[in-house]
């Protein structure tokens, strides 16, 4: 009986319902009337409960938001909870995805997002934003390379075309002096460079030994000719030698700097993730990156990272260096020492809820403000900029 009651009501909304009762006699509402009174109460109390209950949305983020076997910890849930049980407020904690966080608080079904949201004109078109808490950047992981990896960088110069060219050159320039002095040697001074197929091996020595300096002495030239046939090594030696070591070094280094970059836009030619929806999503399509591969999160991004499906992933730096310090799966992951895209964290509040906003804000400010703050930062080795 009751519960046909209260579903009447609800049904019928509270006018119709007293519509409802006037066209009663009198005598029978004054009968029930203790009977569905206490009826009405109850649906209108569980009505303005409902609407006090503030709906809190986050995503697994560590250090900020950590989930751990159903437990929620973190420097967010530990700040959210301080300013909840200060304000008084009432909430219920809803687990979900980034993407989908942001776009319940856009649309207004959720009133408070606890995630580390970074502040920006765009966002702040579409929810309203608390006072910031932390200032961070972005910065990008890579894969740490292999030793064979390591090897197989500095061997592959030495197999391209320009080397290979230059090696060729060098090789013809000891065959042809070696073939020179053989003939001018032979007949004067076939001690040192015999007749025959043995003397051009003869003359191909003696020309390797010269033009790399080494000198044993065991064969030199004693006629006119065979001399200045080898001062024309020498000289050709001294030039092409020079400019072939240069080459290579200059293509050793050139090869480790493009695998060993120092700078963001390195990047933009490459396979690259991020998280979907995030300011770092943001800022990489604003920079005209060619190949982004968005995660619905963190780890499936850097798990990608580690089978080689992507060459770098690009997020916000303190929770991609908090996960691979405490992740032991993922130490063959690199964080590199790049800064950029700053970032100002704070709680995200559904559009208009302007009180709320302001409210929250003041208790961040008088939080942070605080020594215990500070103690809660470095617990996490959290540490600004």
């Amino acid at each position: 009986m009751i519960l046909v009651i209260v579903a009447n009501i609800w049904a019928m909304g509270f006018e119709r319902f007293a519509l409802y009762l006037e066209l009663q006699p009198i005598f029978s509402f004054m009968k029930n009337a203790l009977f569905f009174l206490p009826c009405l109460f109850a649906v209108f109390a569980f009505s303005q409960k409902g609407n006090d209950t503030l709906l809190v949305g986050y995503t697994p983020a560590a250090p900020f938001v950590i989930e751990d076997d159903g437990r929620l910890e973190g420097v967010n849930i530990w700040l959210w909870n301080r300013v909840a049980e200060d304000l008084d407020l009432d909430y219920r904690l809803v687990p979900m995805n980034f993407s989908e966080m942001l776009d319940s608080l856009k649309a207004g079904y959720l009133d408070v997002s606890i995630n580390p949201l970074t502040i920006t004109s765009g966002r702040s078109k579409e929810m309203e934003f608390t006072d910031s808490f932390y200032a961070s950047h972005s910065t990008i992981a890579v894969a740490k390379k292999s030793s064979l990896q390591k090897i197989k960088q500095f061997v592959t110069p030495f197999f391209q075309v320009n080397f290979l060219r230059g090696f060729l050159l060098l090789l013809v320039i000891l065959i042809f002096f070696g073939i020179l002095a053989w003939l001018f040697e032979r007949r004067k001074n076939p001690q040192d460079f015999r007749p025959g197929h043995k003397g051009l091996w003869d003359g191909l020595w003696w020309s390797v030994v010269t033009l790399t300096t080494v000198g044993y002495g065991d064969k030199s030239p004693r006629t006119r000719m065979g001399k200045i046939t080898a001062l024309g090594l020498m000289f050709c030696g001294l030039l092409f030698v020079s400019g072939l070591t240069a080459s290579i070094a200059s293509s050793l280094t050139v090869n480790r700097l493009s695998n060993e970059t120092t700078d963001f836009e390195d990047f933009k030619e490459r396979r690259v993730g991020t998280v979907k929806s995030s300011e770092a999503d943001d800022f990489l399509k604003a920079h005209f990156f060619k190949d982004i591969h968005e995660y619905i999160g963190v780890v499936p991004g850097l798990q990608d990272l580690q089978q080689h499906q992507i060459d770098a992933f690009i997020y916000d730096a303190p929770i991609m260096k908090y996960r691979v310090r405490k992740d032991s799966s993922m130490q063959d992951i690199e964080v590199l020492p790049l800064k950029f895209d700053a970032q100002f964290y704070a709680f995200g509040i559904k559009k208009d809820a302007i009180e709320l906003e302001q409210a929250i804000s003041q208790r961040i400010l008088e939080i942070i403000e605080s020594q215990e703050w500070e103690v809660i930062l470095a617990e996490f080795a959290l540490s600004e900029f």
